[in-house]
């Protein structure tokens, strides 16, 4: 069995992967999306953290959180927010030929991929790039011409606070 290392750092900041299982193109439907606003907010009561940046694709996600100080149990908050979509979501998207005897018996879900990919952020330059990185990502996968066009970013809010221009990345 694998073990995974992952770099703690209490209060620290992160740049997070998460992608659906087989990479299935649902998360932009309205109702996996609702399930995720609805699980990231009970998460956040419970498990505060701040989203620094975000974007939704059809297949997967990035974003940016950092933790409170002295806090650094991401996979805690991952685990609740994946269970959440997943059960909130189980009659739409589970997938019974995917549901083997390891799945079953771990309780997991046809929806997500077992685990996701997380960097901690050292400093602010690291920061822009990567947050450079997740809002371009849905020009990179050729879902959009302009970046002003996706909904499900947190570049509309960037661009209001006048870190982006509307035309970023037109070239």
């Amino acid at each position: 069995m694998s073990n995974y290392l992952r770099t703690q750092i209490p209060g620290g900041t992160y740049f997070f992967t998460v992608v659906t299982e087989q990479r299935r193109p649902i998360l932009t439907n309205a109702d996996v999306r609702k399930a995720l606003h609805v699980a990231i907010v009970e998460t956040r009561r419970t498990r505060p953290f701040r989203i620094d940046g975000w974007v939704l694709l059809p297949d997967h996600l990035h974003c940016i959180w950092t933790l409170p100080d002295g806090d650094a149990d991401f996979s805690t908050r991952w685990k609740k927010i994946k269970r959440d979509v997943s059960v909130a979501c189980a009659e739409s998207y589970l997938q019974h030929d995917l549901l083997n005897p390891r799945r079953r018996t771990k309780g997991h879900s046809t929806l997500w991929q077992h685990r996701f990919w997380e960097h901690a952020i050292a400093n602010e330059q690291e920061f822009k790039s990567y947050l450079d990185y997740l809002h371009w990502n849905p020009m990179k996968h050729g879902l959009i011409t302009r970046i002003l066009d996706w909904p499900w970013s947190s570049f509309h809010r960037y661009m209001q606070q006048g870190v982006y221009s509307a035309d970023w990345c037109i070239a």
